[in-house]
């Protein structure tokens, strides 16, 4: 212990620290709500344990520890496959010429708590679209960037109204098929096509939004919400799971909480 010196710290030390605590807390933020959650708190156990009998020379023990770690690497990769996926597309996609797109993946440097999107009106639209059996898919964007996917449909910059997201999806409007997504309360494309899911085993009675939903949840941060054109039903989708809500004040709180 006499060779530590506590007080040697450096600012490139300060860096370091810094840079770690940005990286476990975006680590955080894609597994929080997922069954990876349990997962990752196994390993952060498995490598404290590694790390103390290594420390206090407990040979054996440290020697089917290590044994698990070198091949870890292998193992991570697998269970955390959507999720690493998800990190590397919110580090590919950001866009240096976009207006606050960089400090955008940096939500918890910003002191706002209140989402910029008018929630209420896009929940109040797709219950209205549900009582008329009108079919509609919404993406709302968070931290990943889906301009990857504008390309597949028509680029809008239109602010969310409750009078425009119907009319979007009014089954007469050349605009009614595929998605929309929204961003910072701006529908930013409509028309567009979404990677569908087909491993996820789902009713029957769930069609190919619900399965885009599944998609594009899975394979980014976004959040996304679809009215069935057979039930009329409103489904709110994150992470790949459908998420269960009893009234729609709920399903209101619901999402402003997943876009703080």
């Amino acid at each position: 212990m006499s060779d530590i010196q506590l007080w040697d710290f450096r600012f490139i030390d300060f860096v370091d620290v810094f840079l770690v605590a940005i990286l476990l807390f975006y680590i955080y933020k894609l597994v929080k709500g997922t069954v990876a959650i349990n997962i990752f708190i196994g390993i952060l156990i498995i490598y404290l344990v590694w790390v103390v009998t290594d420390y206090l020379n407990m040979h054996l023990l440290y020697q089917i520890v290590d044994g698990f770690m070198k091949v870890g690497i292998i193992a991570l990769i697998v269970v955390f496959q959507p999720e690493i996926r998800k990190f590397l597309l919110m580090v590919g996609s950001t866009n240096l010429s976009g207006k606050r797109r960089i400090f955008k993946n940096f939500k918890f440097l910003n002191s706002d708590t209140e989402t910029t999107n008018d929630v209420e009106a896009i929940v109040n639209a797709c219950v209205k679209m549900g009582t008329t059996n009108t079919g509609a898919l919404i993406v709302i964007e968070r931290n990943n960037n889906l301009d990857f996917l504008t390309n597949t449909g028509d680029e809008m910059n239109i602010t969310v109204s409750q009078p425009i997201i119907e009319s979007i999806f009014f089954k007469n409007s050349p605009l009614h098929d595929g998605a929309i997504i929204i961003d910072n309360n701006v529908v930013k494309a409509t028309r567009v096509i979404l990677p569908v899911n087909n491993e996820v085993t789902i009713p029957k009675r769930f069609g190919l939004r619900h399965r885009a939903a599944l998609g594009i949840t899975e394979k980014t941060d976004a959040l996304a919400l679809v009215v069935s054109e057979e039930t009329g039903t409103v489904s709110y989708v994150k992470n790949a799971e459908f998420v269960m809500y009893k009234t729609k004040e709920e399903l209101v709180d619901k999402i402003k909480k997943d876009l703080i």
